[in-house]
């Protein structure tokens, strides 16, 4: 009906900012020269996260990412413990959603060829969920010039990802709503993925409550179960990663 679409409407505008189809066809900017190091506890941690913040947070990891980060290393036992916070504006403009996708394919790309043996842990939440569930796409989305946006990465680079772990993803009713193209986990990646949603979330649920797409950082339980995720993949994570080529041709 109109009148709950008119409820959706302005969260969802809040959270997610203009239509996800105009920040795939703007046109690519290079970024500015400051960019955040990774605070890895040496160059080539063993486990690193590499998480997107949400919409609004400040620049880090953001609370739902921190929680999240905290968790996991104390589940790592003796291995070393990096964090990359993706560095993009997390802006409610969404052309802006590129600088994260960039950022964070490039990085990954860059750890992959410098520290082979490191497994990476891919987050985010809310936006960010998005703009790394963008990261591991296989293919340019439909209508969207190819051109104007980052490359998917090649397929050899998910033999250094051990697990995805996406909090308050937006769904496809929220996209479509929007008018944006849906988050396409790559085939590579979808058996290494996990869309962790709170109960009710509007934006990766059919609820209507918006409280909960603010709760992840303080729901335990919910970043657990991405966090009991993340620890699993990199309990079976074995075996040495295949040369690399880098950003897909």
């Amino acid at each position: 009906m109109d009148t709950n679409r008119t409820v959706i409407a302005s969260p969802v505008l809040r959270i997610l900012g203009p239509a996800m189809l105009t920040a795939w066809s703007f046109s690519a900017s290079v970024l500015s020269g400051v960019v955040i190091p990774a605070a890895s506890a040496q160059p080539c941690p063993d486990v690193e996260v590499v998480f997107a913040r949400g919409t609004g947070e400040a620049p880090g990891v953001g609370p739902t990412g921190q929680a999240f980060a905290d968790s996991l290393r104390s589940r790592v036992g003796g291995k070393s413990f990096g964090v990359y916070p993706v560095n993009y504006p997390a802006s409610d403009q969404w052309d802006t959603g590129l600088d994260g996708v960039r950022d964070a394919g490039t990085h990954v790309v860059s750890m992959a060829g410098s520290c082979p043996q490191t497994k990476m842990v891919l987050g985010g939440y809310s936006q960010g969920a998005a703009v790394m569930g963008f990261v591991t796409s296989a293919a340019v989305p439909d209508g969207v010039d190819a051109s104007s946006v980052p490359k998917p990465l090649a397929p050899d680079i998910a033999d250094h990802v051990a697990a995805v772990v996406l909090f308050g993803l937006p769904n496809h009713r929220a996209m479509d709503f929007l008018g944006q193209p849906a988050v396409a986990i790559g085939p590579a990646y979808q058996a290494k993925t996990i869309k962790v949603c709170e109960p009710e979330d509007p934006v990766c649920s059919d609820g209507l409550n918006f409280a909960a797409h603010d709760a992840y950082a303080g729901d335990g339980l919910v970043v657990e179960q991405g966090v009991a995720f993340a620890a699993s993949r990199l309990s079976a994570a074995a075996g040495g990663p295949a040369p690399l080529s880098g950003f897909g041709n």
